[in-house]
């Protein structure tokens, strides 16, 4: 369910806005994502795990609170991020 640290290195490294960049909202939303997709698959197999489903809400909801500051700050910045990891909105 979790996401190893190499992918997690993978993506701070792709999402990095510069050099050492690991807490800009953009990197975040990208880890967020990748720990919501995981467990998304979780999900297909373990229906009734309501505990791991209590967490991805809370992985949902703090992507979209992160979201809805890029797009207050930059719009343009949060359409290129949404458009790089394939998101509705």
């Amino acid at each position: 369910m979790s996401i190893t640290a190499e992918r997690k290195q993978e993506l701070i490294k792709e999402f990095a806005t510069k050099e050492g960049d690991t807490g800009s909202p953009e990197v975040q939303v990208a880890v967020l994502s990748e720990r919501i997709a995981n467990l998304t698959e979780h999900f297909k197999t373990h229906a009734k795990d309501n505990h791991s489903r209590r967490g991805l809400i809370k992985l949902v909801s703090q992507r979209r609170r992160l979201l809805d500051y890029v797009k207050a700050t930059d719009a343009q910045r949060y359409q290129a991020l949404i458009g790089r990891l394939g998101l509705r909105r």
